[in-house]
């Protein structure tokens, strides 16, 4: 391609979207254009280019090694353009924008949206919810402008704050030995049957590391992909799991069990990329949350 050439942005956008989106068809409804725009744009811009954006097997569209690599660069490229919008909205006091916010739980960010709201009551809030590393990948994917979840390890690419400790719990359904009981010694989980969320959940990492420096060994009988399944799981009896206190509900089915002689903490921080931290909304965001920890 011609340096000199000027990137036609409405091909850009079209490739993004149809690379988000999975398909054609995805895309066109996501911009609100027909399919046939976005087929034209796409073709020229790879013939323009002399590349092969897409690997196209009936309606199965796949991104190309190059593909993959222009997808990273226009990820940034839109995340800039949002930026510029807030930076131009901020001028006029946050009237409008989207602020897209991603959480291991929803007690945790719950006060952050409300004091948000109230002070921002004209900025759209989006939330999502996934276990810590899906919401941490969404930072380093620009699909997440904020991230509320457990402390990560220090990297130079990110900024946090610190927000709150949460304890971890023991979950026994009433009809288990344990159900009636209020506390246990962390050494009488040796060989208990246990339900585990999947492998990127912090709650799961914090408590292995427990039981590891205590020496103890559980039953792992089933790992499950969700909160609320593995809830559902302990309440018929098929094990014990683990959950933050915060996160029990008022289901009658369970019983909430402290670990007395182990300290299982969760620590929760709000985190977002550090080039992106003065980004005007997620400046706004991070200024709501340190007012709440101040008032604590």
């Amino acid at each position: 391609m011609n340096l000199k050439q000027l990137i036609n942005f409405k091909q850009l956008r079209c490739f993004h979207a149809v690379a988000r989106e999975g398909g054609f068809t995805m895309a066109a409804r996501a911009l609100s254009v027909g399919q046939p725009s976005i087929t034209t744009h796409i073709k020229s811009l790879e013939d323009s280019n002399g590349v092969e954006l897409f690997s196209r097997h009936g309606h199965i569209v796949e991104l190309t090694d190059i593909g993959c690599s222009l997808l990273a660069i226009t990820k940034r490229i839109f995340s800039l353009e949002k930026e510029a919008a807030e930076l131009l909205d901020a001028a006029s006091g946050l009237k409008i924008g989207n602020l897209k916010i991603s959480a291991i739980g929803p007690f945790q960010v719950t006060e952050m949206i409300l004091a948000f709201g109230q002070k921002f009551p004209d900025v759209e809030l989006s939330v999502s919810f996934g276990n810590s590393q899906e919401v941490l990948d969404g930072l380093f994917d620009f699909t997440g402008d904020v991230a509320v979840l457990a402390r990560v390890k220090d990297d130079h690419r990110l900024f946090s704050i610190p927000y709150g400790d949460y304890q971890v719990v023991i979950l026994a359904g009433n009809d288990h030995p344990w159900g009636q009981r209020k506390e246990i010694n962390i050494e009488e989980l040796d060989g208990q049957r246990m339900i585990f969320r999947e492998v990127g959940s912090a709650t799961r990492r914090v408590f292995e590391k427990k039981l590891e420096e205590s020496g103890v060994s559980i039953r792992r009988v089933l790992e499950i992909g969700s909160r609320e399944a593995m809830i559902q799981a302990v309440a018929r009896g098929i094990g014990i799991g683990i959950a933050l206190e915060e996160e029990i509900s008022m289901d009658k089915r369970l019983k909430s069990i402290k670990v007395t002689n182990a300290d299982i903490t969760l620590h929760s921080q709000v985190v977002c990329l550090q080039e992106r931290r003065n980004s005007p909304l997620i400046k706004a965001f991070l200024s709501v949350v340190k007012d709440l920890i101040a008032i604590r």
